[in-house]
């Protein structure tokens, strides 16, 4: 099973690069990856938008399946709340950035709503972890958290590099969570036997 959960991790983290990286090329006219997000490829009306919302349901679930198996409560609680926040975005779309397509503004007040749930439990999420480790767990836990709120307010200061601000923080965050985190055995909940 472990082994397993790790194949996956790096498929699903492969595919997130690939995609990111290039459904740019196959997206709307103007979309430009320096000043578009990852939300802007799966906006409403988007070409190819289900392809990126496929990949955010993909991060999702193998992100509450990394934070159910470490047996710590804090992790599968926020954890759990971060993935699932994550698979809303994808149900939820960014308005529409493509002209002439109407849009739906519940759904893209809540991508906003749900967006920044994800952003903000992801972050408890490393804090927590530093919090609760030792050694270089709890400082790549703080690392972590560090990289993804300096990247939120340089995404709020410097719109103009939103885009590629957002993959940095992704691609720290999931490589993180998939690769990196492990949970302290004393923070584990015992086992039934």
């Amino acid at each position: 099973m472990k082994k397993n959960k790790r194949i996956i991790s790096i498929v699903v983290y492969i595919l997130f690069l690939v995609v990111s990286f290039g459904l740019p090329f196959f997206s709307f006219k103007g979309y430009f990856i320096i000043s578009n997000t990852t939300s802007h490829l799966a906006a409403q009306g988007s070409p190819l938008a289900w392809v990126m919302d496929i990949i955010f349901v993909c991060l999702g679930i193998m992100a509450i399946i990394i934070n159910y198996t470490t047996q710590v409560r804090y992790h599968q609680v926020i954890g759990g709340i971060f993935g699932l926040s994550l698979i809303m975005t994808a149900f939820f779309p960014y308005a529409p950035l493509v002209k002439d397509v109407p849009i739906n503004l519940l759904f893209d007040e809540m991508h906003s709503v749900f967006a920044s749930i994800t952003g903000f439990s992801f972050t408890l999420l490393a804090v927590g972890h530093g919090i609760i480790s030792r050694e270089k767990q709890r400082v790549g836990g703080f690392i972590v958290a560090t990289i993804a709120m300096l990247v939120s307010i340089g995404m709020m200061m410097f719109p103009a590099f939103m885009g590629i601000l957002q993959r940095i923080m992704f691609i720290s965050a999931f490589g993180w969570l998939f690769f990196y985190m492990k949970p302290t055995l004393q923070n584990q909940y015992p086992k039934k036997s």
